[in-house]
């Protein structure tokens, strides 16, 4: 047949392949969430999320070693500690499970690169992201708990700190907190578009986050919509965010191409609990080849357009870039 263009002459072969590939991405870009948890030596898997697993503190640095072992280099942190309260005062404590670790970890491991999640639900008592006012949460006194929070945190060796509870305003409260502290290099990666979404699941299981009463529609945004969350993504931009998440990642890869589009930061996608369950689940059941979805997956989310990307699968990302298999 006369054809002057033919597409699979650019399909021939691996390295043909390679060369041509229009999404490429390496471990530099992975973070990898941990849970830490009061107690010694505690290694506590988490039954919703196959793998996973609550840590005290020295098995933490264990497993961090591993971490960095294969390759990724960024963590996130999520502390779940013995006592709640109505206000989240472990948030923001001295002494906080989340504030030990960092300590520990930086002294251990001065090469890891870490980030931690700012927002109080895994701290009070009823499971809300902010303080309450009767039934509802308080966006506005929330705040200054947020901002002193993320300070906490930066004192005892936060790399980067990561606001998550989608109250207006937080991020140029942190902003101004840090600098007026002297942290004004400390950057802040917001989780600017996040969707109330079932997909937090085995989460709220893992981190004991789950609100004890309603739920968190009120804050985190309908799923419905996308130019609600270009809206929130300027707004974070325009506070002094440095990066920009978009969460969860699978079914959202519209909105992650669109935020990519309309800002100039840098942007993550975290493939969540959710997502990472339904994964193991699939291939417990023979129903899937694991590897080959998390690495198809892994692909459409930078595909779409994210620069970073939060995931359980971490580990295995960083193998099979190593490998060829992907990146």
């Amino acid at each position: 047949m006369d054809m002057n263009v033919r597409p699979r002459r650019l399909r021939k072969n691996e390295p043909l392949r390679r060369m041509v590939r229009e999404t490429r991405m390496d471990k530099s870009s992975l973070i990898y969430p941990m849970f830490v948890r009061e107690g010694i030596n505690v290694e506590e898997e988490i039954p919703s999320m196959p793998g996973q697993y609550r840590y005290s503190i020295d098995r933490f640095l264990f497993a961090l070693n591993q971490v960095l072992e294969s390759g990724v280099d960024k963590v996130m942190l999520f502390g779940i500690p013995n006592k709640k309260d109505e206000v989240g005062s472990q948030a923001y404590a001295e002494d906080g499970i989340v504030q030990r670790a960092l300590r520990e970890a930086k002294m251990r491991f001065p090469e890891a690169y870490l980030i931690t999640d700012v927002c109080l639900c895994e701290y009070t008592s009823h499971g809300h992201c902010g303080l309450l006012c009767g039934c509802e949460v308080d966006n506005d006194s929330t705040l200054s708990l947020l901002a002193q929070t993320a300070l906490s945190h930066v004192e005892a060796g936060a790399d980067m700190v990561a606001p998550s509870d989608m109250m207006d305003g937080r991020v140029g409260a942190i902003r101004r907190k840090l600098d007026d502290s002297g942290h004004w290099d400390t950057p802040i990666l917001s989780y600017a578009v996040k969707y109330a979404s079932a997909f937090y699941g085995p989460f709220r299981e893992a981190a004991g986050s789950a609100p004890s009463f309603g739920d968190r529609k009120g804050y985190q945004m309908d799923y419905h919509n996308r130019r609600e969350g270009i809206k929130e993504a300027l707004l974070d931009a325009s506070e002094g965010a440095d990066l920009l998440m978009v969460k969860p990642a699978l079914a959202y890869l519209d909105v992650i191409e669109e935020v990519k589009r309309s800002t100039l930061l840098p942007v993550a996608a975290y493939s969540v609990s959710g997502e990472y369950a339904m994964v193991k689940a699939a291939s417990a059941m023979r129903y899937i080849d694991e590897a080959k979805i998390i690495c198809e997956m892994a692909a459409g989310t930078y595909r779409a357009g994210a620069d970073i990307y939060l995931t359980y699968f971490a580990k295995e990302l960083a193998g099979f870039m190593e490998e060829g298999r992907i990146g």
